[in-house]
Order: structure tokens, then C-alpha cells, then sequence
């Protein structure tokens, strides 16, 4: 009976042992499951937030390149009426009888007077013989 008995609280022990280690076993995998759904969801977050930082700096990056190609037309147009009205000043302030002389007067003396007034691209012509002084040819200024 004795023997019975030690069997019996052998087995018991034993069975209790068994199931004390699988519950813990259970708990454990469970705690991994939930530790490694919590890390997913986290790294989810952070790499949400890394994008929507990257969407805004590339956001802001164009609405700034387009605010500095705005300034940019703005300065050609700008600089493009101030050359017009350059121009017209010089245009009216020399007038209609000088501009007459200078396409009738010799080639020499229409490249010193047009020099004079620091016309650096302008054509003028009496219809037979122009005077070029275009920057980008090579004209009576470039010899």
C-alpha cells in the first residue's frame, strides 16, 4: 500500500509537474505571439511616420521650386521691360532726325555714334545697307 501510495504521489507529482510546465510553455508562446504583434504594429507606425515625413519634405521641396520659378519669371519680365524701356528712351530721346542721320552716314561713323549709345543689340538700316550689332555676330564691333 505504501508502494501504492508513493506510485500514486509519484504519478501525481509528476502529472503536476507536466502541467504546470506546459501551462507556463503556453504562457510563454502567448507572450511571444503578443510581443512580436506589438514590434509589427510599432514598426508599421515609425515607417507610416518615416513616409508621411518623406510625402510633407518632398511637398515642401516643390512648393519652394515653384515659388523660385515664379521669382525667376518674374525677374525676366522684369528685367525685359526694363530693357524695353531702355530701349524707347534711348529711341526718343535721340529721335527720328539722328536715328535718319546715322543710317545715311558712313559705316564708321554709325558704329561709333550707335556705340556711343550703348545700343549692344540693335540693327539699323537705310534698306540698302544695315548695320549689325547684334552680340552674337560678328559684325563692324567685332573687327
Amino acid at each position: 500500500m505504501q508502494a501504492e501510495s508513493a506510485i500514486v504521489e509519484a504519478s501525481g507529482q509528476a502529472t503536476a509537474e507536466a502541467h504546470a510546465q506546459a501551462e507556463s510553455m503556453k504562457i510563454e508562446g502567448s507572450a511571444s505571439v503578443k510581443q512580436a504583434q506589438m514590434q509589427a504594429e510599432a514598426d508599421t507606425i515609425t515607417q507610416n511616420a518615416a513616409l508621411e515625413n518623406k510625402i510633407a519634405k518632398q511637398s515642401a521641396h516643390i512648393h519652394h521650386q515653384k515659388q523660385l520659378n515664379k521669382l525667376e519669371i518674374k525677374k525676366a519680365k522684369d528685367l525685359a521691360k526694363i530693357e524695353s524701356d531702355k530701349f524707347k528712351g534711348i529711341i526718343e530721346a535721340v529721335g527720328a532726325d539722328v536715328l535718319e542721320a546715322v543710317a545715311t552716314a558712313g559705316k564708321s561713323n554709325q558704329v561709333d555714334l550707335l556705340k556711343s549709345l550703348e545700343l549692344n543689340c540693335f540693327m539699323i538700316t537705310d534698306g540698302n545697307a544695315p548695320i549689325n550689332l547684334f552680340n552674337t555676330a560678328s559684325g563692324l564691333i567685332g573687327q
